[in-house]
């Protein structure tokens, strides 16, 4: 039975929505990388490889912001910018932890995987354990979480 690439598709359906291209850097030929932590260790966490998640390959910052300030949507064609602008309910100021309704890392790292219904974030096929780790604890040191474990 033939393997399925499913990025491609997923590509099309993002530039079809968003109208832009895949993540940059992205040759849409991107595995995801196996997970190497053993049962029961979390991975070592970092606030630089979490940030270069969410500028890079886990794409965030196209709605989220550079760094999470939503006013600092990263320069784009306007059109993309004008859709994201559109999006309703816009994207979660990240950096305000009264406005999140994810109020777990398991239900953020859910969202980020699957997509969070009723929104525009749509699902992220590309994230690795140790990636989704540092994104979360980035995401932890934007809204200044005291307990990044939660």
């Amino acid at each position: 039975m033939k393997k399925t690439n499913w990025l491609p598709v997923f590509g099309v359906l993002l530039v079809g929505w968003l109208g832009m291209p895949l993540p940059l850097g992205s040759d849409g030929n991107a595995r995801a990388e196996s997970s190497v932590s053993q049962p029961g260790e979390k991975p070592k966490r970092s606030v630089e490889r979490g940030r270069d998640i969410f500028h890079g390959k886990g794409s965030c910052h196209f709605c989220h912001g550079m760094d999470g300030f939503l006013d600092r949507l990263i320069p784009t064609k306007e059109d993309i910018t004008a859709r994201i602008a559109r999006l309703n309910p816009p994207p979660t100021d990240l950096r305000d932890p009264s406005m999140h309704r994810l109020k777990t890392n398991k239900e953020r790292a859910r969202a980020i995987r699957e997509g969070h219904s009723g929104t525009g974030m749509f699902p992220n096929f590309i994230m690795t354990d140790q990636n989704m780790a540092d994104t979360l604890f980035y995401l932890s040191f934007l809204r200044k979480d005291p307990n990044p474990e939660d």
